[in-house]
C-alpha cells in the first residue's frame, strides 16, 4: 500500500509538472503573439513616415462642407492588437461658427460590430504643444496618447481621438479656446460615423484629461445644440482645466505658468485680435516664438531652460483680472450651463498642476447645477498618471450609468 500510494504522488507531481509547463507554454505563446502584433504595428508606423506631410496639405476649397464631414482619411498600416485604424482629415467650425479643418484618428476592435452598433468614444487629448508638429496623429505612434486605449477597445468603443483645430493641419490656433475644442471633438465623433458607416451608432461618451478635460466639457455643454443626433451618454474628464481663473492663478509665478500661459496667451491674442504686448513682459515676448515651436512632452526640459529666467517676470499684471483677458479665461472656462448626460471627474490628490480642491470646487459647482456627477480622487495619482490610474473607476462608473 505505501508503494502505491507514493507511486501516486509521484504521479501527481509529474502531472503538476506538466500542468505547469503547459501553463507556461501557453502564456509565452500569448505573450510572443503580443510582440508579434506589436512589432508589426511599430514596423507600420515606421513605414508611414515617409511623405507624412502629404497627408496634412489640403486646399481651399476643402474648407467648405458641412462639419464632420471627411476630407481624406488613410487606412493606418500600424494598428494597436485586434484593431484597425485612420488617420482623418475632416472639417469642423471655430468659435465664430467659421469652417475650419482638423485631423485626428479613429481606431475600432476587428471583432464584429453589436446589433444597433458600436458606442463611439470621442477622446480628448491633454497639451501636448500648439504647433502643428505637437499633432498626437503625427507622431510616430498616432495611438500612444489615447489614455486607456486598450480597455476602451476591448469594451467594444469605437474611439476617435481629435488633434484640434490648428495643429497637425494648418489653421488658426485652439489652445485652450473651449467652443472650437468643443466642436472639434464632436465633428471628430461625426467623422468615424463618415468612416466607419453602419458599423456605429448615435450613441456618444466623452473622455478627456486636462486640456482635454476642458474640451470634453465644452463639447458636453454644446452637444444639445451643436450636435443633436447623438444621444450623449456619458462625460468623463480627469484632471480637466475647468476653471482656467483658477488654473492661470494658481501658476502665475512658476514654470508652468509660463510654459502654460505661453500657449495660451499667443492663442488669445491671435483668436480675438488683442495685442500680446497688453499682458506679457518684454522679456516673456521674447521667447515665443521658441516656446510655441517646442511640443511639451518631448521638450520640457527645453521648455523649462528657456522658460526659468522669465519667472516671476512673465505678465505686466494679473491676466485674472486684468481686462479682457480676465473675461478671457472665464469665457472659456466650463460650467456656464447643464448638460442631461451623467459627469465622472477624477482626480489625483498629488496634481500639482491642477489643483485637487479646485476640481473638487468644479464637481460641487456642477452638482449644484442638478447633474449626476461622481468624484473619484486617486491618492497617490499626480497630473501626468491621473487618466491612466483612472480607468478601473472610470469603467466601473460606465457599468454603473449602464454604458456599454
Amino acid at each position: 500500500m505505501a508503494r502505491s500510494s507514493r507511486h501516486s504522488v509521484q504521479r501527481d507531481h509529474h502531472r503538476a509538472h506538466r500542468l505547469v509547463a503547459g501553463f507556461f507554454a501557453a502564456a509565452l505563446a500569448v505573450i510572443g503573439g503580443i510582440v508579434a502584433a506589436e512589432a508589426v504595428r511599430i514596423g507600420g508606423d515606421a513605414l508611414e513616415r515617409p511623405g507624412i506631410d502629404s497627408f496634412y496639405e489640403y486646399a481651399a476649397a476643402d474648407v467648405d462642407g458641412d462639419p464632420g464631414t471627411i476630407v481624406k482619411a488613410d487606412p493606418l498600416l500600424g494598428a494597436p492588437f485586434a484593431a484597425r485604424g485612420w488617420r482623418i482629415m475632416y472639417r469642423s467650425t471655430d468659435l465664430n461658427g467659421d469652417p475650419v479643418i482638423a485631423t485626428g484618428v479613429v481606431v475600432v476592435p476587428v471583432t464584429p460590430a453589436p446589433p444597433g452598433g458600436r458606442t463611439i468614444l470621442s477622446w480628448a487629448h491633454p497639451t501636448t504643444g500648439s504647433a502643428r508638429e505637437c499633432a498626437p496623429s503625427y507622431g510616430f505612434d498616432p495611438y500612444t496618447g489615447i489614455e486607456g486605449l486598450r480597455s476602451l477597445l476591448d469594451r467594444g468603443f469605437a474611439v476617435v481621438a481629435t488633434d484640434y483645430t490648428g495643429m497637425g493641419a494648418e489653421g488658426a490656433d485652439s489652445y485652450l479656446i473651449g467652443t472650437t475644442e468643443g466642436n472639434n471633438v464632436l465633428d471628430a465623433a461625426r467623422a468615424a460615423q463618415h468612416v466607419l458607416g453602419d458599423s456605429v451608432s448615435d450613441r456618444l461618451v466623452l473622455w478627456g484629461h486636462s486640456q482635454g478635460g476642458q474640451a470634453a466639457l465644452f463639447a458636453a455643454e454644446r452637444a444639445r445644440d451643436y450636435a443633436p443626433e447623438f444621444d450623449l451618454e456619458a462625460v468623463a474628464v480627469a484632471a480637466p482645466a475647468a476653471d482656467l481663473t483658477d488654473l492661470l492663478g494658481a501658476h502665475l509665478d512658476d514654470i508652468s505658468g509660463v510654459t502654460i500661459g505661453s500657449y495660451a496667451f499667443s492663442a488669445y491674442s491671435e483668436i480675438y485680435d488683442v495685442p500680446i504686448s497688453d499682458i506679457l513682459t518684454p522679456a516673456a515676448i521674447a521667447i515665443q516664438p521658441q516656446m510655441n515651436e517646442l511640443c511639451l512632452l518631448s521638450n520640457i526640459a527645453e521648455l523649462h531652460r528657456i522658460g526659468e529666467p522669465v519667472v516671476g517676470d512673465f505678465t505686466t499684471s494679473d491676466p485674472t483680472t486684468t481686462e479682457p483677458w480676465a473675461t478671457f479665461l472665464k469665457d472659456n472656462s466650463a460650467g456656464s450651463v447643464a448638460f442631461d448626460a451623467p459627469l465622472f471627474i477624477a482626480q489625483g490628490l498629488d496634481d500639482e498642476l491642477v489643483i485637487p480642491e479646485d476640481t473638487k470646487d468644479f464637481a460641487e459647482h456642477e452638482a449644484s447645477l442638478g447633474m449626476r456627477v461622481t468624484y473619484h480622487e486617486i491618492s497617490f495619482a499626480t497630473h501626468g498618471t491621473v487618466a491612466y490610474l483612472a480607468i478601473p473607476g472610470l469603467l466601473h462608473w460606465l457599468d454603473r450609468v449602464g454604458v456599454r
